[in-house]
């Protein structure tokens, strides 16, 4: 329900928020607010950093709550985790996802923010080929 209200008014300028211990934060630099990307081998996505003492040192979290939103090169520029993890059901059967975790690095965003376009519609072309289909009686 990422379009919902809930949803919404937990995002941090628009992104998904990254819970994240505040001496993790410090050794890489990071304040509340902050624009980062995560990534490792499978993918990439951006979020939004909140510093929080309830977290353990070297665990983060992020809701999987964001709209995939790739950008040119397949990075998520609305916070969706998914890109993170192994794409691997827990059997043929459930087809759950087999982990809720996965190892990345985090580096602050220092490019403009890329536009969440998640929720516009998508852009129509109009076809130039005439219609040559006729209706027969």
């Amino acid at each position: 329900m990422d379009h919902g209200s809930v949803s919404k008014a937990k995002k941090v300028a628009g992104r998904e928020p990254l819970h994240i211990q505040p001496d993790d934060a410090a050794l890489r630099g990071l304040k509340d607010g902050d624009l980062v990307r995560l990534f490792n081998d499978r993918g990439a996505c951006l979020g939004s950093v909140v510093i929080d003492a309830a977290m353990r040192p070297g665990v983060v979290q992020m809701s999987t709550g964001a709209w995939y939103d790739p950008d040119e090169t397949g990075m998520c520029k609305h916070g969706n985790p998914n890109v993170l993890t192994r794409d691997k059901g827990t059997s043929k059967l459930g087809q759950g996802p087999s982990a809720h975790s996965c190892l990345i690095e985090i580096e602050l965003f220092k490019d403009a923010p890329p536009p969440v376009t998640a929720h516009e519609p998508p852009q129509i072309i109009r076809s130039e080929t005439p219609n040559d289909l006729e209706v027969q009686t």
